[in-house]
């Protein structure tokens, strides 16, 4: 089973008591309803992007159809980039994203008549990892991480990366290049979206990351938070020293902003066209106001309370929009 299924599972179980729940005290409603105009909602939401808001977006599609039977919401990872492309084209109504959309990306959605909106639904702290018998990794800092991963890196040798660090081969792992967490990571680090050396071992699946540092010694890899939660038997989290001491990725460190550079927002972004159909639209109404059940299923860190009353406003002015079609 991969650590997508894995996650997939653990979304759905949770998914399930939180639906028990909410039928137990009445079907509470969270501007979601079940019916339009006084018609059943029906047919199909789609939805690609990032694999890291993937479980959000799974967590959100099933609690949804627990009330709306007759629409279908599918949830596709093919990372934030490569779902950037689809959506652009009006191949979808949601993509999720790990990062702000791009000014080229946003030009072609532009150019071919696709306009959206920006909602943030969770926050990440990304999270660097080692392998459990690794003593002296503790703690990080960023040029010794850019050191490690600039463009131009020959380090192999986790001694090249400090004198007191042991004679063991570094062995790195990562997200590909289409990935919203690849783009993060090389632009928190090396300074540069997009700029890393190239002879690490790059994947869009996360479990080739978490299989791979694990049965290294010497092993380093990222990915998002809660992927090291659902891994944390068998991999351990690197403190990281932004330059004002040594943090470690937690819920706390993520939402106050003293986990640097590496906390980060993560978003949906729903097309003005995907909104015109009354499914999506109130499928983005109930990722809004059900999220902190739907971040809570997917293990993510929750929403500041400003970022909360941000998203209500934004809520807001999506039920605008809609009520002026």
């Amino acid at each position: 089973m991969t650590i997508r299924q894995v996650k997939r599972a653990h979304v759905l179980s949770v998914v399930a008591v939180a639906a028990l729940t909410l039928s137990a005290c009445g079907g509470q409603n969270n501007g979601s309803g079940s019916e339009s105009g006084g018609e059943q909602l029906s047919g199909p939401v789609v939805i690609d992007g990032s694999s890291t808001v993937e479980p959000l977006s799974i967590a959100a599609a099933e609690l949804f159809m627990e009330k709306n039977s007759g629409v279908q919401v599918s949830v596709s990872a093919s990372g934030t980039g490569g779902g950037f492309k689809k959506f652009c084209v009006g191949e979808t109504d949601i993509s999720g994203a790990s990062r702000p959309i791009k000014a080229e990306e946003g030009k072609v959605c532009t150019e071919k008549g696709v306009n959206y909106s920006e909602l943030q639904v969770a926050n990440d702290a990304l999270t660097v990892v080692v392998h459990k018998e690794n003593t002296w990794a503790e703690c990080l800092t960023v040029a010794q991480l850019k050191k490690m991963w600039e463009p131009d890196s020959k380090v192999a040798n986790w001694k090249e990366v400090d004198p007191s660090f042991p004679d063991q081969k570094l062995d790195l792992y990562g997200a590909g290049a289409d990935s919203g967490t690849f783009d993060y990571f090389t632009g928190a680090i090396n300074g540069k979206e997009g700029d890393s050396r190239k002879d690490y071992n790059p994947t869009e699946n996360d479990n080739i990351t978490v299989q791979g540092v694990s049965g290294s010694k010497g092993g380093l890899g990222y990915f998002g938070f809660s992927y090291f939660e659902e891994n944390a038997d068998k991999l351990k989290a690197v403190k990281i020293d932004g330059g004002k001491g040594c943090v470690e990725p937690s819920v706390k460190t993520a939402q106050d902003g003293t986990y640097a550079p590496l906390a980060r927002p993560l978003f949906i972004y729903p097309s003005d066209a995907g909104l015109k159909k009354a499914q999506v639209e109130k499928f983005v109404e109930f990722y809004l106001a059900s999220n902190d059940e739907i971040v809570k299923a997917a293990r993510f860190v929750p929403l500041t309370e400003d970022q909360k009353k941000k998203a209500k406003d934004e809520l807001a002015a999506l039920q605008a929009k809609a009520a002026g079609k």
